[in-house]
């Protein structure tokens, strides 16, 4: 929770900086150099958390170990990227800001899940459950649009050493190396094969925190949470209100607060009617909604995205509109609901009558 906490000051910060009279200072400070440093490097820490996070819940014992836990939270994620996807293209096919399509696919696991625990035992823990799963898988194709679609050129020669290097990654824990050091060293390799291969470089924390032995490593997770992520909304969150605004900045917005809930909402609802996955134990449809409105808050990865997909300039700018005024929304909507319903008499998370079925 205080790591939203702590993205939320310094996001407030940058909006801040950004409208004063040190708004050049602001631009200054955080020009392309530190840009770069920051969202090719340091966020390669944040993709290895994820990376290890991931691995986390997939492991024995995790929160998606089996087929059956994984179902739910993986459609409804599917559902949560298609919708808003498919809402931005619809705005800005055959425009210039048609390659921002990425921009509202994926959750902000740290704001959304410290919303929801603001609420605290209120709402029941199968949806904290829910909503972190959801957010891993959405994290995970976030991962995948990132690879695929917004790299560069593609160069054979290190392209083919990443690979190299990737299956060392993963044939080490079959040869009993439980060391962190070993795999440091390779993902370093990695990190520089990916950066000349043309796919993003901070692939190589993802990759590296998959491949690590469960306890292998224990990463500097606060330093990401409290340091590294505020910093890098610190440095991407700033932007000119009153701004030029637009089919980008419309068609983010509309993604995240109406597309993610939409998407997330229907295909929970889908999978639940067709009998493939039960619902959230102890949930009600309505708190499924509230949660599916928090999936909307898709701010760090966001900005990620729209810094790939159109760099510094006005599109930049009215992506970034659009991420806090969709994330804003989906945040205060989502919060508002579920404690409304959490609150109310028959809202109660221990009744045994709002069992699912």
């Amino acid at each position: 929770m205080w790591s939203g906490v702590a993205l939320l000051a310094a996001s407030a910060l940058a909006l801040l900086w950004a409208n004063t009279p040190l708004a050049g200072a602001y631009r200054g400070l955080f020009g392309p150099t530190v840009l770069h440093v920051l969202n090719d490097g340091l966020m390669t820490l944040f993709f290895l958390v994820a990376g290890m996070e991931i691995k986390r819940a997939l492991a024995p014992g995790g929160d998606l170990d089996t087929r059956g836990k994984a179902a739910l939270p993986l459609l409804a994620a599917a559902g949560g990227m298609a919708v808003p996807a498919a809402i931005y293209a619809s705005l800005n096919a055959g425009g210039p800001g048609a390659a921002g399509w990425g921009i509202p696919v994926a959750t902000d696991i740290a704001f959304a899940l410290g919303i929801l625990a603001l609420l605290g035992p209120r709402v029941p823990r199968s949806l904290f459950v829910f909503l972190t799963a959801l957010a891993i898988f959405d994290d995970l194709g976030a991962i995948l649009v990132i690879a695929v679609f917004y790299g560069g050129v593609i160069r054979l020669v290190p392209l083919l050493v990443a690979v190299g290097l990737t299956a060392l990654l993963f044939a080490l824990p079959r040869f009993g190396v439980r060391r962190a050091w070993p795999y440091l060293v390779a993902g370093a390799g990695l990190w520089a094969a990916l950066h000349h291969s043309g796919i993003h470089s901070t692939m190589a924390g993802v990759i590296l925190g998959l491949a690590l032995p469960v306890g292998a490593l224990r990463p500097p997770e606060r330093l990401v949470g409290f340091a590294i992520v505020p910093l890098f909304a610190l440095a991407n969150a700033g932007v000119a209100l009153g701004g030029e605004t637009g089919p980008i900045t419309l068609g983010v917005a509309l993604g995240l607060a109406a597309g993610k809930p939409i998407g997330v909402f229907g295909a929970t609802w889908l999978s639940v009617k067709l009998g493939v996955a039960p619902r959230p134990a102890g949930s009600r449809w309505i708190q499924v909604l509230g949660v599916a409105l928090l999936a909307g808050v898709g701010f760090t990865m966001s900005l990620f995205v729209a810094a790939l997909a159109f760099g510094a300039g006005e599109h930049m700018n009215a992506a970034k509109l659009g991420i806090l005024f969709g994330s804003l929304v989906s945040g205060l909507a989502g919060a508002a609901l579920l404690g409304a319903v959490s609150s109310s008499p028959s809202g109660s998370a221990s009744d045994p009558s709002r069992a699912p079925g």
